[in-house]
């Protein structure tokens, strides 16, 4: 029951600001199936109303009050019968319920607090039949109480013990050392004491015999006392009386005063509802007939359009009730509201998609500037005789979604007409621009495509050769005009989608497609993952609303900048660089400006073709390294710098003077690494090659003017080509320096490798002069053989030929001559030394010394200068 009472009050009555005091479990009588719970509750504020609820519960076992009875509408309680066994009674209001309880206890509580009740509240205007007398059982429990009290407590002193007290006990030890004589005799000890008792006994009867008469005036103000508390009584029970028929007087008032604060208050909210309902539904007749006559020509008949429309959505968005609905004024006023709706919705669609119609008509021959002047189109005036119409295609959008999502797309069809007419001939005239010529001759111009390789331009030119600059536009032209190009359409499509944004209130959010997320690449870094922006991706990922209605309104935007790139390709051979410069550099400083939002749309189609151009450039570049690799050398090559080498140099310093300003540079970095590759494999391929001078000395003009080149030029990514290179050179030119320095002592030379093949034969030192071949008079015959005139002559005859070989551009004969100068005296150090050593006292020595040979070169040099 615990549960169940705090369940009731949590869910219940706690809610209503009211307080349970009693519930009984019960069901009428003959129905024992449908249970039920009745309970007496008060109100928990002022003024106190009781009453009866009747409680049921649910089938989600929720409790929910079924009906309820003010207690003062309660005429009668029936017990049925005295006897206590009995779970039946009766409650009589208008009408007589029957209820069965579930357990005598309950019905005893239950009629007690209806009793209770009665007494403090009704003053007793419940009749209690059948019932035991409550009154009588509350007073007869006291004096049954109060009669076994005595017995009980004499019990209790019976079987009760009491310890000493300390105080006792130190009193008992006093008055057993006053009588200590008397204490070893108990007998005489105890008649002592009983006599010390009767003497007390007879002063305190004498003491009360003497205060009778105070006793018998106590007594007496008692009995007065008592009468006096009988008249108070009286006089309060029949003030009690009288308090009572007060209360149910101002309890009848009170409840009259409620109902008629609830009919205040009805009339209050119907008032209320009815103005709302009035206020809010009412479309004044100035917008009724403005909407009626929609006319949208006029700048005065738009405002009073767009003001009538806003006022109608207005009346049209209230939330009311959905009881409202079935009133026969709201019916018909919606109806009316619908009804204007729809036609002022068919008069502006009809109105709106004629202006498209006549924008998309439009001549383009008036829109378009003089010949020598490239400009993009404008369509400002379009879009401002468009503006004021963009409250009401927000008033279609929020009214009727369906309707509206058409209208974007009846504006690009039409608009799409205009913008291929305009972007066709702003592109033929830039490409006329382009070559320079008219609009007869351009056809003819693309005709004749001017590409490496071809007969307008040979082999090995270059856009800054004088072989290329006939019949060929100026390189910085192709740059110019791209860029010219780039800056007018940004602000065409930039201002488009601006305006289609605004007017048709597309989401910003979803236009602006992250297209462009790239981040710095390191030197000689692969630019195809590093710079390449996000728009390679599917078409199907980038079709957001705004990027849909520009890629209809400018469909014919990507081909035909396709063909202009085209065409600006063919110009020279390595155009292609000047393309991928521009558009790189273009695309970065759209995607980077922030003085104006930039077009998603554009950067798609810019990257698209960002990424074309490079597919061009590393074509342009694979043909180059297959030329390079390809190339054979003239058969009459006598040395110098090989035309391959040339070709690298020319690229590099095209290229870079293209890419000096550019922002990325890395496809550039693994164009040069490609080619650096290519032109060091062409040098290698020189050592099968048939050719009338000295291969080492080729490969070593060749990688020193790479490596002179590459440390001028300080490339970051050829770093490691140019180490390569000086490397090569290095190794090429001491091969060279030992080829040619075997010439003047070719036969000395021979006999000395002789005898160090010996000694690494097993052969001691000291007995190399015992073998035939190699014996002291041997040795004599060779030395004989190289007087000092002859070296001399010799020496002079090696500078002769090498000067006549190397060629003058390199400057590497110094070097060279020196560099042989060290390797000759190096050489005679390593003669002596062995002769030393293996012809030791033989005093078999060279026919010049070291001195000698310092002599030679000094002289040759100087007569050379």
């Amino acid at each position: 029951m615990a549960s169940l009472w705090s369940s009731l009050e949590r869910d219940v009555f706690n809610p209503q600001s009211k307080k349970l005091l009693e519930t009984i479990c019960v069901w009428k009588t003959g129905k024992k199936k449908k249970m039920s719970i009745l309970c007496v509750v008060v109100d928990a504020l002022k003024p106190v109303q009781p009453f009866l609820a009747k409680v049921k519960v649910d089938r989600g076992e929720q409790y929910k009050i079924a009906y309820r009875w003010p207690l003062a509408e309660l005429k009668l309680v029936d017990g049925k019968t005295l006897d206590q066994a009995s779970l039946d009674f009766d409650l009589h209001f208008d009408k007589v319920y029957k209820w069965t309880a579930s357990s005598s206890d309950e019905k005893k509580t239950f009629i007690r607090c209806l009793w209770k009740l009665n007494h403090r509240f009704l003053s007793r205007a419940i009749k209690f039949v059948n019932v035991p007398s409550c009154p009588v059982e509350g007073r007869q429990r006291p004096q049954e109480d109060r009669k076994d009290a005595p017995e009980t407590e004499s019990q209790e002193e019976l079987s009760a013990y009491q310890e000493m007290t300390p105080k006792e006990a130190a009193d008992v030890l006093r008055l057993m050392e006053e009588y200590e004589p008397l204490v070893n005799n108990s007998v005489a000890f105890a008649e002592q004491l009983s006599n010390d008792l009767h003497v007390l006994d007879e002063a305190n009867l004498r003491a009360i015999i003497s205060s009778e008469k105070q006793v018998t005036k106590l007594m007496s103000s008692i009995d007065e006392a008592l009468a006096e508390v009988a008249r108070v009584e009286e006089t309060l029970q029949v003030y009690d009386e009288l308090l009572g028929s007060v209360k149910q007087q101002m309890d009848h008032i009170h409840q009259e005063n409620s109902l008629l604060h609830h009919i205040l208050s009805n009339k209050t909210k119907l008032m209320d509802e009815i103005l709302f309902l009035t206020t809010h539904l009412d479309l004044g007749k100035e917008h009724c007939e403005a909407l009626s006559r929609a006319d949208l020509s006029s700048p005065s008949g738009l405002k009073a359009c767009v003001a009538a429309a806003e006022a109608l959505s207005g009346c049209m968005n209230i939330q009311i009730q959905p009881g409202y609905r079935k009133l026969q004024a709201v019916a018909e006023q919606l109806i009316m509201f619908e009804t204007l709706r729809q036609n002022f919705e068919n008069s502006f669609i009809s109105h709106i998609t004629n202006i498209f119609e006549l924008q998309g008509n439009a001549q383009v021959d008036a829109l378009m500037n003089p010949f020598d002047k490239l400009s993009a189109p404008s369509h400002s005036l379009h879009h401002e005789e468009l503006a004021p119409y963009t409250p009401l295609t927000a008033w279609l959008r929020n009214a009727n979604p369906v309707l509206f999502s058409d209208l974007p797309k009846v504006y690009a069809q039409n608009l799409s007409r205009l913008y291929d007419r305009e972007i066709k001939a702003f592109f033929e005239q830039a490409k006329m621009l382009l070559l320079g010529r008219r609009k007869g001759s351009l056809q003819e111009g693309l005709e004749k495509p001017m590409v490496m390789g071809s007969r307008q331009h040979p082999r090995w030119s270059l856009p800054g050769s004088r072989e290329g600059q006939e019949d060929t536009p100026d390189r910085g032209n192709v740059i110019k005009m791209l860029e010219q190009v780039l800056r007018e359409l940004q602000p065409l499509c930039t201002t488009e989608q601006q305006f289609i944004e605004k007017f048709f209130h597309l989401s910003q959010n979803t236009a602006e497609l992250q297209v462009l997320e790239l981040p710095a690449s390191k030197g000689g870094e692969n630019m195809a993952s590093a710079e390449d922006p996000p728009c390679t991706k599917p078409r199907s990922q980038l079709e957001e609303p705004t990027t849909r209605l520009l890629s209809e309104i400018f469909s014919s935007l990507e081909p035909e900048l396709r063909g202009f790139l085209d065409v600006c390709n063919k110009t020279h051979p390595f155009s292609c660089l000047q393309v991928l410069v521009t558009l790189s550099d273009s695309v970065f400083e759209m995607w980077g400006s922030s003085s104006a939002p930039p077009s998603s749309f554009l950067n798609t189609v810019l990257g698209n073709m960002l990424l074309l151009a490079k597919s061009s450039f590393n074509k342009c570049i694979g043909t180059l390294c297959k030329e390079i690799k390809e190339a054979k050398a003239p058969s009459k090559l006598r040395g110098g710098i090989l035309p391959s080498v040339s070709r690298f140099e020319e690229f590099v310093n095209f290229s870079e003077e293209v890419f000096r300003t550019a922002q990325r540079r890395g496809e550039l970095d693994k164009a040069h690494l490609r080619l650096a590759s290519s032109v060091f494999s062409s040098i290698n391929s020189l050592s099968s090659a048939n050719l009338k001078v000295n291969t080492d000395m080729v490969m070593m003009e060749n990688f020193h003017h790479i490596h002179c080149f590459l440390c001028q030029k300080k490339i970051q990514c050829l770093e490691d080509k140019k180490r390569e290179a000086k490397q090569r050179y290095s190794e090429h030119m001491e091969k060279y320096v030992i080829t040619y320095l075997g010439q003047p002592l070719e036969k000395l030379n021979h006999f000395f490798e002789g005898v160090k093949a010996r000694i690494a034969q097993g052969v001691k030192e000291e007995e190399v002069s015992f073998q035939l071949a190699y014996s002291k008079q041997e040795l004599r015959k060779v030395i004989e053989r190289y007087p000092g005139k002859e070296v001399k002559k010799a020496l002079e005859t090696l500078y002769r030929k090498i000067h006549k070989y190397l060629s003058p551009e390199e400057n590497l004969l110094p070097v060279v001559w020196h560099a042989m100068e060290q390797e000759l005296i190096r050489q005679y150090q390593e003669l002596e030394d062995l002769i030393q050593r293996c012809y030791a006292g033989s005093g078999i020595t060279m026919d010049f010394t070291m001195a000698d040979l310092l002599s030679y070169f000094n002289s040759i040099t100087l007569s050379s200068v």
